[in-house]
């Protein structure tokens, strides 16, 4: 408790330019000696600070050694104040709230960050996702791998890595990682990612920054065209942008995209019922008709 007191007078020292020792016993809820006490253990931790007795007095840190807190603009206290809360929003702990107040301390205006832009980076799976967050990221910063059993479109399998960067990134998270398996770095998405376990330490490699452009982690394997009914405009330009079709002279909508692999392409088709049909590749129009089928048949009545 106590190095948490002298933490936020110190952050208190560093928003304001002089306070009383009476003003932070009462933000504090303790004596005025015990405030005198966290100040000269802040003194003797190195802390330059001065008290000047008086009427005008007070405590301050020495001129000069401080940063002129008016490089950050209140607009950009409230920017950092609104990244470190959307940071809680996946985080088990409330680490980075109490790091909000102590930022914050003496400029009580200033907690709320900017009310107008709310960031919630936790999803529908925060439950699930919160832990998982919290153990990779201790695991980069102690250097530890980790194992854990991998789900993708290819088949479960099971990975040990050397985690190095958390990312979020189209809306979900990421894990930048050196694979045992793959010998070589990897995206591995969390929501994938079950029965993590910390592993042995390991000595850190260099670690190129991912390329995280669409074109490397989504590569268009097939390039689709296709004639989509205008009630669904609205699924076009949320999944894919406005600039992903053109409307035609009958009002219906000349889609083209490319799609990874050949199970999303056909799904997504199937997925507008009768409102798409598949123009390119005409090779591939026969795999709609038999995915539409098979589900055909599995809900004919016996």
């Amino acid at each position: 408790m106590k190095l948490d007191r002298m933490i936020g007078i110190l952050a208190i020292l560093l928003q304001q330019e002089k306070v009383t020792a009476p003003q932070l016993a009462e933000k504090f809820e303790v004596s005025r000696r015990t405030i005198n006490r966290d100040i000269e253990a802040l003194c003797m931790a190195g802390i330059p600070l001065v008290t000047e007795p008086g009427r005008n007095g007070g405590i301050s840190i020495m001129e000069g050694y401080k940063i002129d807190r008016t490089l950050l603009s209140t607009s950009d206290m409230q920017a950092i104040l609104a990244g470190l809360r959307s940071l809680d929003s996946v985080s088990g702990t409330k680490r980075y709230a109490q790091l909000m107040e102590r930022l914050s301390a003496g400029a009580s205006n200033l907690l709320a960050g900017d009310t107008h832009i709310l960031i919630d980076l936790s999803s529908w799976y925060k439950s699930s996702l919160s832990p998982k967050i919290e153990l990779l990221h201790s695991a980069v910063l102690t250097r530890r791998k980790v194992s854990f059993t991998y789900f993708a479109p290819t088949g479960e399998s099971q990975r040990t890595v050397e985690p190095y960067d958390l990312l979020f990134q189209w809306a979900s998270w990421y894990l930048w990682a050196w694979c045992e398996t793959r010998q070589a770095f990897r995206l591995f998405k969390l929501n994938r990612m079950t029965g993590l376990q910390l592993d042995d330490s390991f000595e850190k490699r260099p670690v190129p920054p991912p390329d995280l452009s669409r074109t490397q982690i989504f590569p268009p394997m097939y390039q689709v065209k296709a004639r989509i009914q205008p009630e669904y405009k609205w699924r076009l330009v949320e999944e894919y942008g406005p600039e992903s079709f053109t409307v035609c002279s009958d009002g219906t909508l000349l889609f083209s995209f490319g799609f990874t692999d050949k199970t999303s392409l056909v799904g997504w088709i199937a997925s507008f019922g009768g409102g798409a049909e598949l123009l390119e590749p005409e090779e591939l129009r026969q795999d709609v008709l038999t995915f539409a089928e098979g589900i055909r048949k599995k809900h004919l009545k016996p």
